[in-house]
């Protein structure tokens, strides 16, 4: 398609980096390598993450509420400047902004992409277009035009790392669990969880985040100082990856999360509660019954139990993130969708 100027709004306020905002900055980049002129208005504190020559990043002060007239009228004159082809909010409050901005951009097409299930979507219908990363965020959507595009790694995989990482877990299985240390990720269910399960094995838990303090004081109190290590925020995910016999996601509310991708890949097995993205690509017996902890330990103690028929289950989907989950496809799929949008008016 003929190149582009698109602009993308990032409505986090700085404090944290996770999926919603990898997503943005790898589609930016992606995008801006095919040849398009790739803007991003986001928090100043992520300039750093975003330097690249192929983009250009404009900051705002998005730590504001979504109804703050300064946030809202900075948006509006840069968006008046830029006079991009294409808006893209990412998420609910960039998606709020730019239903409010819209009228100084009034050429342009403005598209919204939803990464969780919120009790409203109201900001997205007010867009020509809306992206949802996994069905089941599709299904809750009553916009005409939608479309469901699902994230994908930056780069091809290479081979499976065998480089053992640099904290000495010789006790089988090996279990990961990696994400910010928030309560929608659920890890105090999941240490519950391997309490309650009794198998043995040794979970380490990658990552950072607010309760890192709680999930310390819980594991000790639940005498997993043992068989739980808590490593903190770590660079090596794919090494982690590469040596485990299985991967958990324990979470409470997902869209679809970038460690199911990455695992896939790595073609580490995955065991998840039911929600968005896993419950979607995983077979039923690699998912809880619900989000409980009692039905997380049930999950673990059959699964880990047999690791060969749990790696071979998920063959398929091993073979779907290799030639779906990719940045390739995510961007295939959303400079197509630009392109249905624009020629149907």
């Amino acid at each position: 398609m003929k190149a582009l100027r698109i602009a993308f709004l990032l409505g986090t306020s700085g404090k944290t980096w996770g999926g919603m905002e990898q997503h943005t900055l790898d589609l930016a980049r992606s995008l801006a390598a095919r040849g398009h002129n790739v803007h991003l208005l986001a928090h100043p504190q992520y300039r750093a993450r975003a330097n690249a020559d192929s983009l250009t990043f404009h900051p705002q002060p998005m730590n504001l509420g979504r109804n703050n007239p300064w946030l809202r009228y900075r948006i509006r004159r840069t968006l008046r400047r830029l006079q991009a082809d294409v808006c893209h909010a990412q998420g609910n409050k960039a998606a709020a902004l730019l239903s409010l901005a819209r009228r100084s951009s009034r050429h342009s097409l403005c598209v919204g992409t939803v990464h969780g299930i919120k009790s409203s979507h109201r900001a997205f219908d007010r867009l020509d277009g809306v992206i949802a990363v996994s069905q089941s965020i599709l299904a809750t959507l009553t916009h005409p035009r939608k479309t469901c595009i699902y994230n994908g790694l930056t780069d091809q995989p290479g081979p499976i790392s065998t480089g053992a990482p640099d904290i000495e877990t010789d006790v089988r299985p090996l279990v990961v669990a990696i994400g910010r240390l928030e309560p929608v990720k659920g890890f105090d269910n999941l240490l519950r969880a391997w309490q309650q399960a009794g198998q043995p094995g040794h979970l380490v838990i990658i990552g950072g985040g607010s309760q890192s303090k709680h999930l310390n004081s819980l594991r000790q109190t639940l005498a997993l100082q043992g068989s739980v290590t808590l490593t903190g925020q770590r660079d090596d995910v794919a090494g982690w990856l590469g040596q485990a016999d299985a991967c958990v996601i324990s979470s409470h509310r997902e869209g679809f999360p970038y460690v199911l991708v990455e695992a896939l890949h790595a073609q580490c097995p995955v065991l998840a509660t039911p929600v968005g993205g896993p419950a979607e690509l995983l077979p039923p017996a690699s998912l809880a019954a619900d989000t409980s902890t009692a039905a997380l330990a049930q999950l673990l103690r059959v699964q880990l139990t047999e690791l060969t028929a749990l790696r071979n289950s998920q063959r398929p989907a091993f073979d779907f993130a290799r030639t779906h989950l990719t940045i390739e496809a995510m961007t295939d799929h959303t400079e197509a969708f630009y392109r249905s949008l624009s020629t149907s008016g």
